[in-house]
């Protein structure tokens, strides 16, 4: 996960005591405000709760803060959560992805106990359901699956997106898929300007998958469904006779057929993003990104348009950089304020760090994570996943006041069948391809250039470690 603590709020308790609030974005989208008090005692709990060394956390100070101490127990604060961010045995603490639910609710305070939440299939086919705010993703999720009939062995396959969708024209933007530990009626509230949806999306990388999943009538129906909105939104390349037979096979419904065509085209699978700027292959080259089939797809639109792939298996590490008030922007861009950069090994002993500035950059890092996610998970043979009896815990609210939380685990939702724990999380504890993020901000005093890039970890990519000369 890709967390950040970008700004601050001022508040006042029911004693007229002024205290700040902490707002916390994580993969890029506002989540929650929290405290200070409130992030230590997440700190505390998780101590007690894993055992492995967690960051250091910002220390308590005996006096009230002047505004440059508030700035720098901003950025302590958020470098401490970005390092939990990056640790996947953190990550999958009930502790944790509970902390942010229970804040999630705790700031979008006054909701009524029961709402109507719509959610969209990619063509566009609506289901309402009568839910609670609180409820997480998993459990919003359980009752989509019962709506459309959906086998349990199947659950994991699909999740949850936030989506921009144009019916009109087929385009389609992915913002990023709902998470375990948020409420998704909460999430769309707060991105309801957007002209956004919660859309139904297939959840994995691997191609593999479609063969069995082209069997059962629902699977099929979702996959297809999808398929054919990524094809009218030009995701998918089709040639004019490939088309051609599509439409009949659309026609006469034969779906089974129409996939068993479409899963052998270009960048099906793939997740398509608007276009960006990347250093490589040369400064500035404007190009068409795609993610999917464990690659990083680039097309070069000038001068002559032309394709670059980079493996997922090949990429050492990565990091975003997160560019304010144009300090570092890219010369030829100016609108982008965020970039992705990874070390790739570009021949035997040569590596070369790749940028590409994007707005989308932190979804472009959490799809890389996902695939590599699924490569290890590959790796573990019979591997399975156990839930953990729910646990007592306690949350700290903004006033104070505390409260014991006991539960089913979070994890035990839609997604538990593909995250396997156990062994392979501890051993991926303290070494996990993920995120790290730096700013640099010239309304500050201090200005970090992006050549300085000792104050935060790299993290390493662990299939990096796996290819041989003969993936070379």
């Amino acid at each position: 996960m890709h967390f950040s603590i970008p700004d601050t709020q001022e508040f006042t308790d029911g004693a007229g005591n002024a205290y700040v609030g902490y707002n916390i974005h994580i993969n890029g989208l506002f989540h929650c405000t929290a405290r200070y008090k409130q992030l230590h005692n997440l700190h505390v709990q998780l101590s007690k709760d894993l055992d492995i060394p967690l960051p250091i956390f910002p220390p308590k100070k005996l006096f009230p803060l002047t505004a440059v101490q508030q700035e720098e127990r901003r950025l302590a604060l958020e470098k401490y959560i970005q390092s939990i961010g990056q640790n996947v045995a953190i990550n999958n603490s009930e502790i944790l992805n509970g902390f942010l639910l229970n804040a999630q609710q705790e700031t979008a305070d006054g909701l009524s106990e029961h709402e109507t939440l719509d959610m969209f299939l990619m063509n566009g086919s609506k289901i309402s359901l009568n839910i609670s705010p609180g409820e997480h993703s998993g459990e919003i999720l359980k009752k989509v699956y019962k709506h459309i009939n959906l086998a349990e062995k199947y659950f994991f396959h699909f999740a949850l997106f936030i989506v921009i969708q144009d019916e009109l024209s087929g385009s389609i933007k992915i913002l990023r898929k709902l998470q375990e530990f948020e409420s998704p009626f909460i999430t769309h509230k707060y991105m309801s300007s957007t002209g956004s949806r919660i859309v139904l999306r297939k959840n994995y990388w691997d191609m593999t998958y479609d063969v069995e999943l082209l069997n059962d009538p629902v699977t099929l129906n979702l996959l297809y469904i999808q398929t054919a909105a990524e094809i009218r939104s030009r995701w998918i390349s089709v040639t004019k006779e490939v088309h051609h037979q599509l439409e009949n096979l659309e026609k006469s419904g034969n779906r089974k057929e129409y996939l068993n065509i479409a899963r052998y085209l270009k960048y099906y699978g793939y997740i398509q993003f608007a276009s960006c700027y990347c250093d490589y292959p040369e400064r500035g080259s404007r190009v068409l990104l795609a993610i999917g089939g464990n690659e990083l797809n680039l097309r070069v639109l000038s001068p002559e348009e032309h394709e670059v792939v980079f493996k997922v298996s090949r990429m050492r590490c990565w990091r975003i950089t997160t560019i304010q008030n144009g300090t570092d922007r890219h010369e030829d861009n100016n609108e982008c304020s965020l970039e992705l950069s990874f070390e790739y090994l570009i021949a035997r002993n040569e590596l070369q760090w790749i940028t590409i500035a994007s707005e989308q950059a932190i979804l472009m890092s959490v799809c890389l994570q996902a695939m590599i996610d699924e490569l290890l998970q590959k790796c573990v043979v019979g591997s399975k996943n156990q839930a953990e009896p729910g646990k007592s815990w306690t949350y700290i609210m903004r006033d104070g006041q505390s409260r014991i939380v006991t539960g089913s685990p979070l994890r035990e939702c839609a997604n538990n069948n593909h995250s396997k724990s156990g062994p392979i999380i501890k051993k991926l504890a303290n070494k996990w391809s993920a995120v790290t993020s730096k700013k640099s901000n010239n309304s500050r005093a201090t200005v970090v250039n992006k050549s300085q890039t000792t104050d935060l970890d790299v993290m390493e990519n662990n299939v990096f470690c796996m290819i041989g000369d003969d993936d070379l």
